[in-house]
């Protein structure tokens, strides 16, 4: 379980929801294969409160919605953990071997996921695209110097309000990167410098 939340809050909600998805029914004390979901997700203001977690099953948690409305009914429609077993044996085993390789890419400063707007991987290394990174710099410069909302600089560049967000917090553009909520100097050179990147974090909050 890989949750960036307080360890107390955790184990409420898990002891709540006696250590159980609230979809499938899947149960493991030792809390193995279970994760904690944010029926408001944090990125639209949802608070870290027992009353807006639910503990799920790592495969229902992939496919959760990411509204609360539609995560609701998704909750409702009910699912057998036995259906989910074997697909639950693959998924352990594959993503075992998976974080593994990940941890030490990490570990080496190699960046560990899909290559964000700005950057290309080019032989597993993380190389900025020119043309691209312009655009990033200019999202970050026009949102902390201008009076544009977020949801008016995500039309703006393509985005939805959420998308524009995350780009604006991913630390991967400070030349950083990131796995299993640790967080560490990658070998990538960055594409906004420290201080542009402080700034718009304060004006975010």
């Amino acid at each position: 379980m890989k949750i960036n939340l307080p360890l107390e809050l955790i184990n409420q909600v898990l002891e709540r929801d006696n250590f159980a998805c609230q979809k499938c029914g899947f149960k493991n004390l030792k809390k193995e294969g279970l994760e904690i979901h944010h029926i408001n997700p944090k990125i639209f203001n949802g608070l870290n409160e027992i009353n807006n977690l639910a503990t799920l099953c790592s495969i229902c948690h992939k496919y959760a919605p990411d509204n609360e409305k539609d995560f609701k009914n998704y909750l409702s429609e009910k699912i057998d953990s036995k259906i989910l077993e074997t697909f639950r044996k693959s998924n352990y085993s594959i993503s075992q071997k998976t974080k593994t390789g990940m941890n030490n890419s990490f570990k080496n400063g190699k960046h560990v996921t899909k290559a964000p707007l700005g950057y290309k991987l080019v032989n597993k290394q993380l190389l900025i695209d020119l043309d691209k990174s312009e655009k990033i710099k200019n999202i970050f410069e026009e949102f902390l110097n201008s009076n544009i909302s977020l949801t008016q600089l995500a039309k703006k560049n393509g985005f939805t309000t959420s998308g524009i967000i995350k780009l604006l917090k991913n630390t991967t553009y400070l030349g950083k990167v990131k796995f299993a909520n640790k967080e560490s100097k990658g070998q990538h050179e960055p594409i906004v410098d420290k201080q542009l990147f402080e700034q718009v974090q304060e004006k975010l909050k």
